[in-house]
């Protein structure tokens, strides 16, 4: 049976007190939307607010980014249907790319939460790259646990952030996971960097977008 991927992406376009203007970064959403596409998924987009989902640092160099950019993704970051409509039994995997809107408006998101948590106890891949695991911080299973408590996992490190939105995010991501009692890891910046723990798949910066699709499609690929 064909995979499905709930791709849940930000609806913020603003950030920090500069009102830095941001959203989902290009590079983390095309690279693994072509890499899904390319194993034959059925890919669906939703946002936190449904509409249209804003794209940030649209890199036209980079011809991944060209081919996502003349394909159907465009058209469903512009018609994201809104997060309160998923039906979570549909997905096999759940992706969310980073830039700096999903800090704006994922990690206090109790829909959010709801989603993470479902498709995590289901059994479904939860996977996040970039700032994207600042959906999973306060995502707590049934049991009462934190989902990221004693796992490994990774996402944008301090370091990293110093030399980009510093002044724009409210928090620090690796300080918030380790928090809530994840075991976090981080690499040289900006170099490519991922992690899996069981059905959990993180990635460090947008060098790593691609890394964590493709460790997606290995679970999935196991299950088959």
């Amino acid at each position: 049976m064909k995979k499905k991927i709930l791709f849940m992406v930000s609806s913020a376009g603003i950030i920090g007190p500069k009102k830095r203007k941001t959203g989902n970064l290009l590079t983390e959403v095309a690279h693994p939307y072509e890499l899904f596409k390319k194993e034959g998924y059925d890919i669906d987009v939703y946002s936190v607010k449904g509409g249209d989902a804003p794209i940030d640092m649209v890199e036209l160099e980079d011809p991944i980014n060209i081919q996502f950019l003349k394909g159907d993704g465009p058209g469903k970051m512009k018609n994201s249907k809104p997060i309160e409509e998923v039906s979570v039994d549909q997905y096999d995997a759940v992706f969310v790319p980073g830039g700096l809107g999903p800090v704006v408006d994922m990690p206090e998101n109790q829909t959010v939460q709801k989603i993470l948590a479902a498709m995590y106890e289901k059994g479904k891949v939860v996977s996040a790259v970039c700032h994207g695991p600042v959906c999973l911080i306060n995502v707590k299973l049934k049991d009462g646990t934190y989902l990221v408590d004693g796992k490994k996992i990774t996402g944008f490190s301090i370091t990293e952030e110093f030399d980009y939105a510093r002044e724009d995010v409210s928090f620090e991501l690796e300080d918030a996971l380790r928090k809530r009692g994840a075991d976090y890891t981080s690499i040289t910046n900006w170099q490519p960097y991922t992690i899996t723990d069981g059905r959990l798949v993180t990635g460090q910066n947008p060098a790593s977008a691609s890394g964590v699709a493709q460790r997606v499609i290995t679970i999935l690929a196991a299950e088959s």
